[in-house]
């Protein structure tokens, strides 16, 4: 038999997901780190201007709001980030 790359000691049962590090940096102190998916919140609204994902500074504490598009939005969301989608009042 082969190796299959399963690193499983229990055949037929999926190894644990490693943990998902996002790279993220403060516009206010400029500090760069690494949050995980429970540190951010995503949104997704009607349009581009409303599709967001935010999250605290582990720093200084700002609030960091940043646009997200298509690319981010399936990184954040492939990567267990909670999402919020919003609904339009028309």
């Amino acid at each position: 038999m082969g190796d299959t790359g399963n690193t499983s000691l229990l055949p037929g049962i999926p190894q644990p997901r490693r943990t998902v590090l996002f790279k993220a940096a403060c516009p206010e102190c400029r500090a760069r780190f690494e949050l995980s998916p429970g540190s951010l919140r995503l949104a997704i609204g009607a349009s581009r201007r409303t599709t967001f994902y935010s999250f605290t500074c582990p720093e200084c504490g700002s609030s960091v709001r940043k646009p997200a598009g298509e690319r981010i939005v399936e990184l954040l969301t492939g990567g267990g980030v909670r999402t919020l989608r919003l609904h339009s009042t028309v």
